[in-house]
């Protein structure tokens, strides 16, 4: 269906044909003084942590989401990390491991070192089944302080400018511990939202982000980042339950899904947007349409 619904609707959309001139610098290129936070359309990663998870060839391929390294997806134009942590600060997708925590946080300051005015949104939270590990937000603290900006709804107003040289919106999800407090350096849970749609229908998925896209308010009056993913997920009741074969049902229609949320009135509502194994065109589309809303073209 999907794939009918392209050949006929196609993937055009305000921004369609801009591409970067350099992914890893994008912010910088789009002007830090014209880009407000609110009306950047944001390139993310799901389970952005899995390129190294599990045993390669056995249980690899069953949670494995990117194949790049944190470090990678940034250069690549990646700006919001999604990141799960067990109590021994190991990362982690259900229950298999991989590094510990320090590899991201050194990925994420290797790339803030080497650029000056990207901004990303590091989300990390507990995962499922696992306590949260023990005094985390002092030691995301004492790892990031000097890029952490701290919680606060005005923010969302504010252009890249006028935050540096701050440069982390930190949204910390633990499962039992008291979630960050207004003016703390992180984010509490209720800034980064999502529906989850757990299905391995890319039609249903894609029909469902479109509906729950357009349940939200517009950017421009909303006070916390939603995220659509552009995922489909493994189901046990289906032979196919590696990740890269079914996740690649839908992987290929971002673009159709931007070109429709325009047909359906929503586009405006667009905000974080999300993929397993990211790759650059991907990330064009998002800076794409970034672009189009800084030169007013939607």
């Amino acid at each position: 269906m999907l794939f009918d619904l392209n050949e006929n609707c196609g993937e055009t959309f305000p921004g369609c044909d801009y591409r970067p001139t350099d992914r890893k610098n994008w912010m910088a290129s789009l002007g830090p003084k014209d880009l407000h936070i609110n009306n950047i359309v944001w390139p993310g990663t799901h389970n952005s942590a899995t390129d190294r998870i599990g045993i390669p060839c056995i249980s690899r391929p069953f949670a494995q989401c990117q194949t790049l390294s944190v470090y990678q997806q940034l250069a690549l134009g990646t700006r919001v990390l999604d990141i799960r942590v067990n109590e021994n600060n190991r990362v982690c997708h259900g229950i298999l491991l991989t590094y510990n925590i320090d590899v991201v946080i050194n990925d994420v300051k290797k790339f803030l070192f080497e650029t000056t005015s990207e901004v990303i949104i590091l989300e990390i939270r507990t995962e499922y089944g696992h306590r949260d590990p023990p005094e985390f937000e002092d030691y995301l603290e004492e790892k990031l302080s000097m890029y952490l900006i701290h919680q606060d709804d005005y923010v969302f107003g504010k252009t890249i400018a006028e935050l540096l040289p701050k440069r982390i919106i930190c949204v910390w999800k633990p499962r039992n511990s008291p979630q960050p407090k207004p003016g703390s350096p992180f984010w509490s849970a209720e800034y980064l939202k999502d529906n989850w749609i757990d299905t391995d229908l890319p039609s249903t998925k894609f029909d469902s982000n479109l509906k729950y896209l357009s349940d939200q308010a517009p950017v421009s009056s909303r006070y916390f980042f939603y995220r659509v993913e552009n995922t489909v997920t493994a189901q046990p009741d289906n032979p196919v339950v590696c990740v890269r074969p079914v996740t690649g049902r839908i992987h290929g229609y971002a673009r159709l899904f931007i070109n429709r949320c325009f047909a359906e009135g929503c586009a405006n509502r667009l905000q974080v947007f999300s993929t397993d194994f990211i790759d650059g065109d991907f990330v064009d589309a998002c800076v794409g349409l970034t672009h189009a809303r800084v030169h007013g073209e939607c």
